[in-house]
C-alpha cells in the first residue's frame, strides 16, 4: 500500500514554515502533498502564516487581522529558525500557489475565526477555483468553516478538522461532504481509518515525525501522513518492502 507523504507547512522540520524555502524544499523531495495555512490580514490579503500572530515565526510582532500587508510583507520571517534563512518571508496565498507548481497535492488549511469565517473561506475557495485547482487542491478547516466553503463551489474537496468527539467523526465529516480526514496521530486507529475507508473518504493523520510513530500509522492503513520531515518518512517508506 503506498502512503502519501504530506509535507507540513511545508519541509518546516528543516526549513522556516510556510516560507518558500520550506515550500521549494518540499518539492525538492518530491512529496505528494504540501500542507499550508492562511489567515485574512486587515487589509484581505491572504497571508500565508499558522499562528493568529506573526511574533513566533518573525521579527514582528501583533495579530494577522489587526495588520496590513505592508507591515506584514517586509518582515523577515526565516531568522527566528536559523541565521541561514535570514531574509525569508511571509508568503500570501497566491505566491506560495505559484511556487507549488507541477502535481503536488495543496492541502489549504483555512484558519478562520468567528470575525472573518465568511470572507476568508470564500476568497480562499474562489482563488483556487480561478486557478483552476480543485483537482489537485482540498482545503481543510473546522466545520462550520466548510460548511461556508462548499456553497462557495460544489465541487471542492474538503477536508475536516473538528476531529472531537472522535466518537462520530467519521460521521460527522461524511455528512457534511467531507472526503478528507485529518485525525490528530493520538487518536488515529484501524478502526477509525476502516470507517472512514467503507464511506470513501481517505485518511491523513497529523502528524508524525518519528519512524516509531510512522510505523504505527502505517500499520493503521493510512492513506497519507502529515510530517515535519517528509525526508523521514520517504526514507521509511523506501525501505518497508525490502523489510517485508
Amino acid at each position: 500500500m503506498s502512503v502519501a507523504v504530506f509535507a507540513h507547512r511545508g519541509a518546516s522540520g528543516t526549513h522556516p514554515e510556510n516560507t518558500e524555502a520550506a515550500l521549494v524544499e518540499a518539492l525538492r523531495l518530491g512529496v505528494e502533498g504540501v500542507e499550508l495555512d492562511v489567515h485574512l490580514s486587515l487589509d484581505g490579503e491572504l497571508v500565508v502564516i499558522h499562528d493568529a500572530t506573526v511574533d513566533r515565526t518573525s521579527n514582528g510582532t501583533g495579530k494577522v487581522r489587526h495588520m496590513r500587508w505592508a507591515e506584514i510583507g517586509p518582515l523577515d520571517a526565516g531568522a527566528w529558525f536559523d541565521t541561514q534563512f535570514t531574509g525569508q518571508r511571509f508568503l500570501r496565498l497566491g505566491e506560495a500557489l505559484d511556487i507549488l507548481e507541477g502535481d503536488v497535492r495543496l492541502n489549504v488549511h483555512i484558519k478562520a475565526y468567528e470575525h472573518d469565517r465568511a470572507e476568508l473561506a470564500t476568497r480562499c475557495v474562489r482563488l483556487l477555483v480561478d486557478r483552476g485547482l480543485l483537482e489537485r487542491a482540498f482545503v481543510a478547516s473546522d466545520q462550520q468553516t466548510l460548511v461556508l466553503a462548499r456553497r462557495v463551489n460544489q465541487h471542492l474537496t474538503m477536508c475536516n478538522l473538528s476531529v472531537a468527539p472522535v466518537e462520530n467523526y467519521v460521521m460527522r465529516s461524511h455528512a457534511v461532504g467531507c472526503r478528507v480526514l485529518q485525525p490528530g496521530h493520538a487518536v488515529t486507529t484501524p478502526e477509525l481509518v476502516a470507517a472512514a475507508h467503507e464511506k470513501g473518504m481517505t485518511v491523513n493523520p497529523f502528524y508524525a515525525d518519528t519512524e516509531a510513530e510512522m510505523r504505527r500509522l502505517i500499520a493503521c492503513g493510512v492513506d497519507g501522513i502529515l510530517t515535519n520531515y517528509p525526508a523521514l518518512l520517504q526514507d521509511l517508506l523506501a525501505r518497508l518492502p525490502k523489510e517485508t
